[in-house]
Formats: C-alpha cells, structure tokens, sequence
C-alpha cells in the first residue's frame, strides 16, 4: 500500500503552488461559496473548462445568487444554458435552486446526505459540494480522480468494471484535513498532468508512488473495453424565415433538448425520411429547398439532419418568431448549425 500520508503531503504541496486559476475557486483558506461551486460542477459535468468558463461568468453576473437564479425565467434559463448540453440539467438546475430557496431558507445543505435531498444532485456532485464548499471529508471521484487511481495503483480491471475499486482506493486518502484542497488537488493532477494521453511524469508530483509509471507504460491505464458503435439517427429540420425572423418552437419538457427553444423538426429515426413523409411535419406550405445536411452527435447517437428553408406563413400554431441572431445565440448548438447554412 502506497504511504497516503506522503502521497496526501506531496499532492497537497504540488496544489498550494500549481492548482489552476478558475473563475469557480476561492484561494486556499478562503470562504468559498456553495452556490458558485454547485453551478460549476453542474456546468462541467459534460463539457470542459474552457467552454464552461464563459457561461459560468455569464450566469454569476445575471444570476449572482441561488435566491437570484430561483426567481429567474425558464426560458431565459434555458435559453442561457444553450450550447452546455444535457438541457435536463438546466430544468434540474432550477428546481435545484428553488428548493434551496424554498425548503432550505437560502442555503445549500453542509452535508452529503442532505445535499443528496435536492433536484439533480447525484452522488459526485453531493460529494463535491460538500468537500469543497464546506470542507466535508468526502470522497470526490470524477474521470480525472479514477485515471489517477487507475495508475497510481495499476489496477488492471477495465473501467467501467473498476469504478468500484479506484472509488474505494480513492477513499483511502480522505482526512478531514483540507478535504476542498484535496479533492481539487486530484482533479487538476488529472486535467494538467495526470493527462489521458501523454502524461506528464516527469513534473508530477506523485511519481516515486506510481506503479502504473514503474511499469513504463502509464498511459495504457485506466484499462478500456471496446466502445459499442454508437446508433444513427436521421431527421429533417425546417427553417422558416421571415424577414430577418425565423420561426421557432418550445421542444416538449420532457426528452433531449427539453425545453428549449429550437427549429420544428421530424422526429429522429434510424432511417432516413423521404420526401412524401416529410410534408406533414412542415410548418408551413413551402416551397421547401433543401440547404444542407447536419451532422451532430450526441452522447449516445449520432444524427445526420437534412436542413429545408422557406419564407412562407406559418400553419403551426406554436411558431414563436424570433430574430435570426437571436436564434443563433440562444438555440442549442444542433439548431445553431442549421441555421448557420442560410445565406446571408
């Protein structure tokens, strides 16, 4: 067994000088606020840093607070969270807040077991929130605490079958010293050095402990299965436009991109769709042209969408009008590409 005490010293030390700068994180020793470090784990759950700095600076500037996020518009939620991805997690977000409001007088609770109690708070989010906002001692395992596990260990068992094993080795080093410091320490060794492919050895910190290392071949850890080919779906999409309006419609709450503001489409299917079964999805009467195809992926399928444009009155009665560069700014990004294909 590797010695925590040295392991838990040299990471710690390794932070206090190179931990990352984030728009999120209080200094070392400072009051670090639950709700700014709630919205950033929920904003990172599927996306990067760098892409969730931006929004993360957006939401904190219009939504300062969780008493201000929870009287805030749905849409103009939704509409903001355009472009993170898993719009369930925008609907949760809300009621997240609300409940913080409603049932908790404002304040997010200091424990796992109560923090586990809000909308969309799963496990790793509790356990973050909890160690790093209220210095809890709980066991914080993202892709990046596992990946360092994996090597620090060697453990041979392929991810997801280890998950349970690198989660308990990883529960090994949790003391009620600097928990927050701790589980933020893990995950920036892993975004910066730590790194899925060509890992950094020669600058990490925790090097004389690592057996994946000793092995010569640390980037072949976390074992993997083969991936199963992800499914492919095909729909159509219609732009409707209107001077420099394009028609829009609320997609139902439930479901992928729940919510949100986007162009009318078919439904999507493992087949492509002909010209004669597309008629009846139309918004309006045409004449439809074809602009382009659309190529996107999502976590679990893929989606090719064949793009039609018309300027015609509507026969949909949902059709909400909204400016074009609106359209481009506050749709999620699969709508953002149809759009992008009109001319000018």
């Amino acid at each position: 067994m590797a010695n925590v005490s040295h392991i838990r010293a040299r990471l710690l030390a390794w932070y206090d000088i190179h931990g990352r700068d984030l728009p999120w994180r209080a200094k070392p020793g400072a009051y670090r606020d639950p709700y700014r470090v709630w919205l950033s784990e929920v904003m990172l759950q599927q996306t990067t840093v760098a892409h969730a700095t931006r929004y993360f600076r957006d939401f904190t500037a219009r939504w300062p607070t969780v008493a201000a996020l929870a009287a805030a518009d749905d849409g103009e939620v939704m509409a903001a969270w355009a472009g993170l991805g898993y719009y369930a997690r925008a609907r949760n977000l809300l009621a997240c807040a609300r409940a913080v409001v409603l049932d908790h007088g404002g304040e997010f609770p200091a424990d796992e077991a109560g923090l586990r109690t809000l909308p969309g708070l799963g496990a790793y989010t509790a356990a973050a929130v909890a160690a790093i906002a209220h210095d809890r001692a709980a066991n914080v395992v993202d892709g990046n605490v596992e990946r360092v596990m994996a090597r620090l260990f060697a453990v041979d068992a392929p991810v997801p079958e280890s998950k349970g094993e690198l989660r308990d080795l990883a529960a090994r080093f949790v003391t009620g010293d600097r928990p927050g410091d701790w589980a933020q320490a893990l995950m920036d060794l892993g975004a910066t050095v730590c790194r899925p492919r060509a890992p950094l050895c020669l600058v990490c910190p925790l090097a004389d402990s690592c057996l994946a290392r000793a092995e010569g071949a640390p980037e072949t850890y976390p074992r993997r299965t083969g991936k199963a080919e992800r499914p492919h779906r095909h729909g159509v999409t219609f732009v409707l436009t209107r001077r420099h309006e394009v028609a829009l419609v609320r997609r139902p709450p439930k479901g992928l991109l729940g919510g949100m503001l986007g162009l009318p489409t078919t439904p999507w299917r493992s087949t492509p769709w002909s010209d004669a079964e597309i008629v009846g999805h139309a918004p309006g009467p045409g004449p439809w042209r074809e602009i382009g195809v659309v190529n996107h992926g999502f976590t679990h399928f893929s989606l090719d969408l064949r793009v039609l444009a018309a300027r015609s009155r509507p026969s949909a009665a949902a059709i909400v009008w909204t400016a074009r560069d609106a359209a481009l700014r506050d749709t999620p990004s699969l709508f953002r590409k149809a759009l992008e294909l009109l001319p000018e």
